[in-house]
């Protein structure tokens, strides 16, 4: 899709001010601007970049529904040479066409969404933090656009692009967080949309996440639905342990979103000469591995809070604390790498920034 079949039309109320960007929260203020493109009659079609507003759908919508939506989240970054950039939109864009698949929505081309973004984002580059730590969060979605009651895949789609300035996605910030395991809850099983990034995903994880945090806890580190043994993920981030020597992840079989970060994360360690693995870890183990004084660290990996240690752990009324409840040395150095080459601070060796 060539730049110029993208209609602009501006917004007569602009609302950035410098006041908005100085403690913009998270996902509470959007930009002046949003992307839209519907799909019908087999291809996606009249795309623009409009104002940000409300949009008009009927009760019968089947989204509402039948909950056929898919998202992605990524960021924009103000570089210290003055330029925007925008951390790995094409693995991004495959994710979302992987979740795309699987809840029956039609392929996203990836001209239409990397133009998309682009349009958006030059025209509203002034939502762009230029404060370190801060960041654009860009929000694409796509949602069945059918207005029926029934079970069935829809003909009609809308995907909309729409953006966020903001900080620190955890109030810990860089700082550990604490976790507990769910107890009788799952969050997804093999063959289900544990592996897609949908709605339903993450209003599986909405009640037990509320139980967590009441208790006085940051998040739920999820086990596996059969055994409720081994380690899955955050409801927010893919989870890291380092042991002995090792770096492992859990492997993703079906019920773990595969994260673009968590794909950053293996990719240096692996250049650094880590030895790193993807396999199942039991929550037994790294209980044992703590009281052995070979977990030396946790940590998760997300879009929203790039590197976030891990300080504590809940598992059946027993917690482990981990390094101290302090950052680890490698935590520290992924998040210094990882946003140094989004700001621009670092050289991008392996070609993971689109600059506009």
């Amino acid at each position: 899709m060539l730049k110029t079949e993208i209609e602009i039309i501006k917004t007569d109320s602009p609302r950035l001010s410098e006041k908005l960007l100085e403690n913009p929260g998270f996902g509470t203020i959007f930009g002046d601007h949003m992307f839209s493109s519907e799909y019908r009659e087999g291809r996606w079609q009249s795309p623009m970049v409009m104002p940000f507003g409300d949009i008009k759908v009927s009760p019968a919508l089947t989204c509402l529904h039948y909950g056929q939506a898919i998202f992605e989240g990524l960021k924009a970054f103000y570089s210290k040479d003055g330029r925007i950039n925008i951390f790995r939109p094409d693995k991004y864009h495959e994710r979302m066409n992987r979740s795309a698949k699987r809840l029956c929505i039609p392929d996203m081309p990836y001209g239409l969404f990397i133009n998309g973004l682009k349009e958006l984002v030059s025209l509203d580059s002034g939502w762009v933090p230029k404060k370190k730590g801060f960041s654009l969060y860009i929000r694409p979605f796509i949602f069945a656009a059918d207005n029926f009651l029934g079970v069935r895949v829809s003909d009609t789609y809308r995907f909309l692009i729409i953006t966020s300035p903001v900080g620190a996605y955890y109030k810990e910030g860089i700082n550990p967080v604490s976790l507990m395991t769910p107890g009788e809850y799952v969050r997804a099983v093999k063959g289900g949309l544990g592996s897609a990034k949908t709605p339903a995903n993450y209003a599986a994880s909405l009640l037990p996440a509320e139980e967590a945090k009441k208790k006085g806890f940051t998040q739920v580190l999820w086990l596996d639905a059969i055994e409720h043994r081994y380690i899955e993920e955050v409801g927010t981030m893919n989870m890291f342990f380092v042991i002995g020597d090792e770096l492992s992840t859990p492997s993703l079989e079906g019920s773990v979103l595969s994260g673009v970060t968590r794909d950053s994360v293996i990719s240096l360690a692996r250049k650094w000469g880590m030895k790193v693995s993807e396999r199942r870890i039991s929550i037994d183990e790294v209980f044992r591995a703590t009281k052995d004084g070979s977990l030396k660290e946790a940590f998760g990996t997300g879009t929203a809070a790039v590197i976030s240690p891990v300080g504590q752990i809940e598992h059946k009324g027993e917690r482990i604390t981990i390094n101290n409840n302090k950052i680890g040395s490698l935590s520290q150095r992924l998040y210094d790498t990882i946003t140094g080459i989004q700001y621009g601070d670092l050289p991008d060796a392996d070609g993971w920034i689109y600059t506009i």
